[in-house]
């Protein structure tokens, strides 16, 4: 499992018990999960249907596309990423296969042997405002060779990286690429200079059929004072999220 990280396997869970509990809590609350073939760019949102752990099987959502829901059950190898509770968790799949759900179209696989479960602060993520967006200006090179600085919507920030909303599909998908020079103008803290990584992609549908693109960028080589601007800032938004939740108890 590939999860960007040194030190993973201080986060592996490898008991049964506690693996079967983690993902029965992540199909109670309908977290989706995304699900992505080792190697390939596409990525499919699941979710979890039922845990059967006396058959030792987990069965997922179908994509709706039945071509995507076909490549996944014909990959060796499959990442699932998800979040419980703000805690990051990763599990993988060498096998998946199409299966009847009563009468639902699913995919099945194997409760996994391990999983990951990163629960570091820095890895939690906070969605940014939607009425008033955050906005990240990133330098791109137009075909004729001349600078132009282009303004995304953040969807969400941790001292990991940042997700973005590319609603023009101007950036394109192309994973691993790095972004140098990238202006976040935060809120009361100030505007930070970071180099954005694209990590991954996902194309949604939205109510009225236009299509939008979800990146996840990473932060690259991060300074130590830039990082603690994108942590106070963090703070702020947790701050202010704790009163909503206190003002409406």
């Amino acid at each position: 499992m590939d999860s960007g990280l040194e030190n993973w396997h201080d986060f592996e869970v490898e008991s049964r018990r506690e693996i079967v509990a983690l993902l029965r809590s992540i199909g109670e609350k309908n977290q989706l999960i995304r699900m992505q073939a080792h190697g390939e760019a596409e990525v499919c949102v699941t979710s979890i249907l039922e845990i059967d752990a006396e058959r030792n099987m987990v069965i997922l959502d179908r994509p709706v596309d039945t071509g995507q829901s076909r490549r996944m059950a014909a990959a060796s190898d499959i990442a699932f990423e998800t979040s419980l509770d703000k805690i990051r968790i990763m599990f993988s799949s060498n096998s998946l296969e199409e299966y009847m759900h009563g009468s639902t179209p699913a995919l099945k696989m194997a409760v996994p042997d391990t999983l990951i479960r990163l629960q570091r602060r820095e890895y939690y993520r906070m969605n940014t405002p939607v009425s008033n967006p955050v906005r990240v200006t990133i330098p791109m090179v137009t075909d004729e060779g001349t600078a132009n600085n282009m303004p995304f919507p953040l969807a969400d920030i941790s001292c990991g990286g940042i997700a973005i909303m590319d609603n023009k599909l101007v950036l394109g998908d192309t994973i691993g690429k790095n972004y140098p020079g990238c202006r976040i103008d935060l809120p009361e803290i100030g505007i930070v200079t970071v180099t954005l990584q694209i990590r991954n992609s996902l194309d949604m549908t939205l109510l009225n059929n236009k299509l939008n693109r979800r990146l996840g960028c990473q932060f690259i080589d991060l300074s130590r004072g830039t990082l603690a601007q994108v942590q106070r800032y963090i703070t702020r938004l947790e701050r202010e999220r704790n009163a909503r939740i206190a003002g409406l108890g």
